[in-house]
């Protein structure tokens, strides 16, 4: 950091195995991903070219070597993974992976249904050419998942070799674990994390508030995708209490 503070909490290092930071780029240039990492690097851990985005990207070899030209791990986002599913084009996913030097993948059902058995078989096979990120959720607003359905999908994920399970929002934050007004449904995290580690599971929250509500709940080191490049400064600020939404958090109470 760049002076000293006391009080201030213990934030895991890079490379992190919790406390992450997904960021979602939906179009960075070249030049654009060269001044974003030049700023905020140190503080994002994996970055998704998100949903298909990867597909229209011009020059897009050049633009994943240039995050790993910073040791930035980037994958496709899980929407493309669907697609190529349901083209029957799996094996030219993983191909496709091989050939840009992709080891994250994301393995998501929130388009498409795939009877969770399979999906899990899919995770399995991914793990022998990458790190696995499975996202459990519908992108689909109506389609309500219950408290013990996330639980079951989530553990059984996590069985078949997933690093860490995604909580699906969306990159509005307005699906999932999150009411169509963005509004975090409070019971329903309560309950996942009655049974899966918190540390296991990247939350999917692209809106301040939702970022704030787990900081609350989980500390610092809570995982945290789908933010957006713009906002990874501000992020890191707030999970160390250095914005006034999180000033508090950590200070004695004598200097409240």
């Amino acid at each position: 950091m760049n002076f000293n503070l006391t009080q201030m909490p213990d934030r895991t290092a890079r490379p992190r195995t919790n406390g992450l930071t997904m960021v979602m780029d939906k179009g960075l240039s070249l030049t654009e991903v060269h001044n974003f990492l030049s700023i905020a690097n140190p503080h994002v851990d994996i970055v998704k070219l998100g949903f298909g985005t990867s597909f229209v990207t011009p020059n897009l070899r050049e633009k994943i070597e240039a995050y790993q030209s910073y040791g930035m791990p980037v994958y496709f986002g899980g929407t493309l993974f669907e697609a190529f599913l349901i083209r029957n084009q799996f094996d030219d996913y993983i191909a496709l992976c091989k050939d840009y030097k992709i080891d994250y993948i994301e393995v998501s059902d929130g388009s498409i249904n795939i009877p969770h058995a399979e999906k899990c078989g899919y995770i399995e096979k991914l793990t022998n050419h990458a790190t696995v990120l499975s996202e459990v959720g519908s992108k689909d607003a109506e389609h309500i998942i219950p408290p013990y359905k996330w639980i079951e999908l989530m553990k059984a994920e996590l069985e078949a070799g997933s690093a860490y399970v995604i909580a699906e929002a969306r990159e509005a934050g307005n699906v999932g674990i999150y009411r169509g007004s963005g509004e975090v449904r409070e019971g329903l995290v309560q309950e996942i994390l009655t049974q899966i580690p918190g540390e296991r599971i990247l939350w999917e929250a692209p809106q301040k508030a939702q970022q704030l509500y787990f900081l609350e709940l989980l500390g610092c080191n809570v995982n945290l995708g789908n933010i957006a490049p713009a906002e990874v400064i501000s992020l890191e600020a707030m999970r160390v209490g250095l914005r006034g939404d999180t000033f508090d958090l950590y200070l004695n109470k004598e200097n409240r």
